[in-house]
């Protein structure tokens, strides 16, 4: 959906401009990290004049008033439900206490009246197993969705309509958007700001939050396995080294040779640690700095195009037309102003 931009200093009064609003639901049972992800990453996002993109309201499905956590203390929640009828996306972070919607895949009334307040359109967020409440009221009927692994085959079960992946950190749909166990939410939410506002704006988010701003693999890595094979040798060097030269061609040989790895066996273990195979790492990183590049930089198209390392102007099109939807000239058009000095003061 489209995303609404506050005015830059020029503003007469940037208080009265009206900010994206983020309602997050806390349900009774609610896991107070995953509750606080959404204010601690969208609530740290400014525009190049420092003032606030978004405001991140929580609401209850109940009256203003307590609401129950997975830990030993409560929160008290000031909105009710009525304040999803205003919000520009809903968050719904993971709930210990979900009852028939994790047990048989229905909304009781009293979460069904709630989530009757929200309108058509509005943007559609869960955080772990925040995914059942968007199940359960069709909202990921045949769509892709994900959640914590350790739950992936019963959702699947609860769901046959959705089309499940237990292998990724996040699925973005569009309006719809769905995040793996606990900390992939920040994951996540960072991606949002990144969608949103370009990546300026998400890496100093990061940087505050100090997080990385794109996390490489899926949740494979994180698995725990019967037999699990011993880690003696990795594939970080060869990741850095690749950074450090992604304006080159690079060929699996030479990321294996920094190993000292056969090309078979590197790209099992870069598969195993990453979760993606070499040859699509590559490529996200080079979408990665000809984002940057078309954001904070007046290089020219072409000359993005091979510092990014995709040779031709014509390669780096179909790549971000492939991974952001847009071409590089309209990615530049829609951010270049939106973001602000980075934190090295480079716009």
């Amino acid at each position: 959906m489209a995303i609404e931009s506050p005015e830059r200093a020029t503003g007469p009064d940037p208080s009265a401009v009206r900010r994206h609003r983020v309602v997050v639901l806390a349900l009774d049972g609610v896991i107070p990290f995953e509750l606080g992800i959404p204010q601690r990453i969208f609530g740290r996002a400014r525009n190049a004049a420092g003032y606030p993109l978004y405001e991140v309201v929580t609401c209850s499905v109940r009256p203003p008033g307590p609401v129950r956590t997975d830990a030993d203390y409560a929160i008290l929640v000031e909105h009710g439900p009525a304040a999803l009828a205003e919000a520009d996306t809903v968050v719904v972070p993971a709930s210990y206490e979900l009852g028939p919607v994790y047990e048989e895949g229905r909304l009781t009334d009293e979460l069904a009246s709630a989530l009757a307040h929200v309108r058509p359109g509005t943007r559609l967020i869960s955080i772990c197993t925040g995914g059942y409440v968007l199940a359960a009221a069709g909202y990921l009927d045949g769509r892709p969705a994900t959640t914590h692994w350790r739950s992936a085959e019963h959702f699947q079960r609860l769901f046959p309509k959705i089309k499940v992946d237990a292998g990724v950190l996040f699925i973005d749909d569009g309006d719809v958007l769905t995040s793996a166990g606990v900390a992939s939410g920040v994951d996540l939410c960072v991606h949002i700001v990144r969608r949103d506002h370009g990546t300026a704006v998400a890496n100093a988010v990061a940087r505050l939050t100090v997080v990385p701003p794109h996390r490489d693999g899926g949740q494979a890595q994180y698995i725990e396995r019967p037999v699990p094979e011993p880690q003696l040798a990795t594939t970080s060097t060869a990741r850095a080294w690749a950074l450090d030269r992604l304006d080159r061609p690079l060929q699996l040989r030479d990321l294996a040779e920094q190993e000292a790895m056969s090309v078979r066996t590197f790209t099992r273990r870069f598969r195993e640690e990453v979760g993606i195979s070499p040859g699509q790492w590559l490529t996200q990183q080079r979408v990665e700095r000809a984002r940057h590049l078309l954001e904070s930089s007046g290089l020219t198209v072409d000359q993005v195009a091979r510092d990014a390392g995709f040779g031709t102007a014509q390669s780096m099109r179909q790549h971000l037309q492939a991974a952001l939807g847009v071409t590089p000239t309209t990615y530049r058009r829609t951010f270049r102003d939106v973001v602000g000095p980075d934190a090295d003061g480079v716009r």
